[in-house]
């Protein structure tokens, strides 16, 4: 085979190739746990279009209502929103704390307990409240990672991460919640998880509470 043959041959290896891996690349994933491909729209705005009402607050700025907007679903409807999960078909818990770098981090799993699979996407809405029900703290702030759908098959879990800066080293006031309140992205109704983590922050400059989306697993 001449050297001007055998260079034809070559080029048209190469251009084959790049075709595979562009129709292979157009698949995605297919385990169909987790999908980034961002085909499902979906902001951190609550499930209803429209913002849950005020809770009134004390002079320390706490809000007094039983349950604040914290709990308000993070993740407007998207094209898979007749899969989504819903509240009664999962259940909550927290992880163990994770602790790194002055930082207090726990995974917040939501399980499906259906027989059908469904998917979440987005932020839970979480409150720490007390024995009476009364939200303690600042409402949750939201990390700019962006969201991803995650598909539950009967048993699996996403966790989401709430996160906080230890209050011995930042000196924010604390209270021990009694619980925390979890509401699945675009739903209502809150899962109540007994809080085992000890104190949180609830007032002064390092008092908030940060969350990131779901991804798929314990976060264990």
């Amino acid at each position: 085979m001449t050297n001007r043959s055998l260079g034809v041959r070559r080029s048209a290896l190469l251009a084959a190739s790049v075709a595979v891996l562009g129709v292979l690349a157009g698949c995605g994933s297919g385990d169909g746990t987790a999908d980034g491909s961002g085909t499902e729209s979906g902001t951190a705005a609550p499930a209803t279009g429209t913002t849950a009402p005020s809770a009134s607050q004390d002079p320390s700025g706490v809000p007094t209502d039983a349950v604040s907007n914290s709990l308000t679903p993070s993740s407007t409807p998207s094209p898979a929103g007749a899969t989504r999960c819903h509240t009664s078909e999962l259940s909550a818990s927290v992880g163990r704390n994770n602790p790194g770098a002055g930082q207090e981090n726990f995974p917040v799993v939501l399980t499906n307990r259906s027989s059908r699979t469904c998917t979440l996407y987005g932020y839970p809405g979480t409150a720490f409240v007390d024995a009476s029900g009364r939200q303690l703290g600042p409402d949750p702030e939201r990390s700019a990672t962006g969201p991803q759908t995650v598909r539950l098959a009967p048993g699996q879990s996403a966790w989401a991460g709430l996160s906080f800066a230890n209050p011995e080293v930042s000196g924010a006031r604390t209270a021990t919640p009694a619980a925390l309140l979890v509401t699945p992205p675009d739903e209502e109704d809150p899962l109540k998880v007994a809080w085992k983590g000890g104190e949180v922050p609830v007032s002064g400059d390092e008092a908030s509470v940060r969350l990131i989306p779901f991804s798929p697993g314990t976060g264990a």
